[in-house]
């Protein structure tokens, strides 16, 4: 009787479940859809359009100058002119550049030669190439191609009377010999006889005898036994 009481009274075993410890593979496992470690980055849109870098294309326009502003020396634009008085300046121009290009041809021995035809004057250098000088009666403007300077529009441009008068007395009476206009390059504010006398040593002088002067110069290349300008 003892004995089966003390058998009842035993303490039964107790019994522990434990969960099985992770495998280190477990451990690290993370499910995808964690927003912790979640490290994407918004994707950019795509776009098929190309970016055209900033600049010169070939189909735009020329950048505008910093400065808009016409320098103190620069003529402002071509004079007003009618179409007759055009024909008249240009070609009294025409017929002294020619006349002083023949005594040049005549006088100097490198073999210049010049051909006036059709409103259009050819000069041929055998340094430096081929001129040619022609009227545009639509734009009433001189054009000029030069090996040296390249192609020029060149404008009748008569200065004010500020301009006109110098500070020397000295009246420049101009390419007509009269009014003091010249033709101009409206670019840089160069005239076409400057240019002609830089590049070819021909001085023209309007509005009397011995309208112009052949000379060698320090910048022109012409030889001739003419006076030489000072």
């Amino acid at each position: 009787m003892k004995a089966s009481r003390h058998l009842l009274r035993s303490p039964r075993p107790s019994v522990l479940f434990r969960r099985p410890c992770p495998s280190p593979t477990q451990r690290l496992t993370v499910p995808a859809s964690s927003s912790l470690l979640s490290f994407s980055r918004p994707r950019a849109p795509f776009s098929t359009t190309l970016t055209t870098p900033k600049g010169l294309q070939p189909d735009s326009s020329d950048p505008k100058s910093p400065n808009t502003e016409p320098s103190p020396g620069t003529p402002s634009g071509a004079a007003q002119i009618s179409d007759s008085e055009y024909h008249e300046i240009a070609d009294q121009y025409l017929n002294t550049l020619v006349l002083a290009m023949e005594e040049l041809a005549e006088s100097s021995s490198e073999g210049i030669e010049a051909e006036f035809s059709a409103g259009v004057l050819t000069i041929t250098h055998p340094k430096h190439g081929t001129y040619v000088i022609n009227k545009q009666p639509p734009n009433k403007q001189i054009w000029l191609s030069s090996p040296i300077s390249g192609p020029k529009r060149y404008d009748w441009v008569v200065p004010g009377d500020s301009q006109h008068e110098k500070a020397d007395s000295t009246v420049d009476l101009g390419d007509d010999g009269q009014s003091g206009g010249k033709w101009i390059y409206l670019r840089d504010g160069s005239s076409l006889s400057d240019l002609i006398k830089k590049e070819l040593g021909v001085e023209l002088r309007h509005g009397g005898e011995g309208a112009s002067d052949v000379n060698e110069g320090r910048e022109g290349p012409a030889k001739s036994g003419a006076n030489t300008a000072p």
